[in-house]
């Protein structure tokens, strides 16, 4: 019989702008607070990952580049996601 994990309750202390924006979310799309928190939370895992893989594709790239302008483009660019602009 397989298992289903169960939610696991955490007591987080948002600062009041975000609280106020959390809400305000949850009156628009007419959903609780919780249900936009973890929401958001899915979307910034998800969105760290896609940026890691991206990071890896880039970093293959280099490494198997032979042109040295694609490879200041790509070490340019992974400067860039790595330090910010």
């Amino acid at each position: 019989m397989p298992t289903t994990a169960k939610p696991v309750r955490q007591t987080v202390s948002l600062p009041a702008r975000v609280a106020r924006r959390v809400k305000a979310l949850a009156n628009t799309t007419r959903t609780s607070t919780s249900r936009v928190i973890v929401d958001l939370i899915e979307s910034g895992l998800d969105a760290q990952e896609q940026e890691r893989k991206r990071f890896l594709e880039f970093a293959d790239r280099l490494a198997r580049s032979t042109d040295p302008g694609e490879q200041t483009r790509l070490k340019e660019e992974l400067a860039r996601m790595t330090f910010g602009s």
